[in-house]
């Protein structure tokens, strides 16, 4: 199984690798997918988004393949947990 990518939320080197598909850093998770603030404010795209674009690598990134990792721990427990754990 390939590993996912760990994205730390608060981190901002992450943010300026990880952004939503019109390369902005203003997203956040919500309820298993992104949303986009600066696309949200656009008539020309929708803030609603399910795959993180990886900057460095050209990769985009579907949410089940990302853990997100806050200061207190992972984001959605049930998609960020380390996979094999308990």
């Amino acid at each position: 199984m390939v590993p996912k990518e760990v994205v730390r939320i608060e981190d901002r080197q992450d943010r300026w690798r990880f952004v939503c598909p019109n390369g902005h850093r203003s997203w956040e998770p919500t309820n298993h997918h992104f949303w986009c603030q600066y696309c949200a404010r656009s008539d020309a795209a929708d803030g609603v988004f399910h795959e993180l674009l990886d900057k460095k690598t050209g990769a985009e990134l579907p949410r089940d393949r990302v853990r997100l990792l806050t200061p207190a721990g992972p984001y959605d427990r049930d998609l960020d947990e380390e996979e094999g754990s308990a």
